[in-house]
């Protein structure tokens, strides 16, 4: 099985990125992309990130997982501590964070360290969930092997009804990470491949900005 790909072709126009119009801060060029991309109406979830991990095989592995907040520290995702991907943080908490929208025609490239948040501030997000949504994170042992789907159906439907009368609290191995950015790389699609691309790099407190070949 083979098919060409060769002939995808697009062509990138809709703005530019230049060292004179950014912030000397790569947390304030973020917030104004993403307040850009959810205003254009064109992103379902402008908030879906992919992040990649280095799981206990030595391999790479990305999954697409939503932000849930952003402060000038950095980007909060919640997700089961228990999961490959939080066992590989806990092995490597060196992680990479990118956005792709491509109704924009822009993509942020983000290593930082990862860090649980502190458990109240997990409590208050878990809190904030609807039922359905709290029970599924106890129901499942993120990444486990499982026999069928039945399995997991089986089960929420008893804890909806152990829970009927109860308040829902957040399992233990439940929670956020923070990624705290030490690099932030900006790309802004420009026409004939010639795109731009401003990278952040951390050096102690201050931010050094590079512009890159595309």
């Amino acid at each position: 099985m083979q098919k060409d790909l060769g002939g995808y072709r697009k062509t990138y126009e809709k703005s530019e990125l230049t060292e004179e119009r950014i912030s000397d801060n790569p947390m304030e060029l973020f917030q104004k992309w993403f307040y850009e991309t959810e205003a254009s109406e064109g992103v379902e979830e402008p908030n879906a990130m992919t992040v990649s991990t280095i799981g206990l095989d030595g391999f790479p592995k990305s999954r697409v997982v939503l932000l849930k907040k952003y402060t000038h520290e950095g980007f909060i995702f919640y997700t089961n501590y228990d999961s490959e991907k939080g066992r590989a943080i806990a092995n490597n908490s060196k992680v990479c964070v990118s956005f792709f929208w491509p109704f924009m025609e822009r993509q942020i490239i983000i290593k930082g360290v990862a860090e649980k948040i502190p458990e109240n501030l997990s409590d208050g997000y878990f809190e904030s969930r609807p039922d359905g949504s709290k029970l599924g994170a106890i129901v499942s042992e993120q990444s486990t092997v499982i026999a069928s789907r039945e399995v997991l159906e089986v089960k929420l439907k008893e804890l909806e009804k152990e829970y009927e009368t109860k308040e829902i609290l957040r399992p233990k191995n439940w929670g956020g990470y923070i990624v705290k950015p030490i690099s932030m790389e900006f790309w802004q699609g420009r026409p004939n491949r010639l795109h731009d691309r401003i990278r952040f790099s951390l050096e102690n407190i201050d931010w050094k900005i590079d512009r890159l070949a595309p």
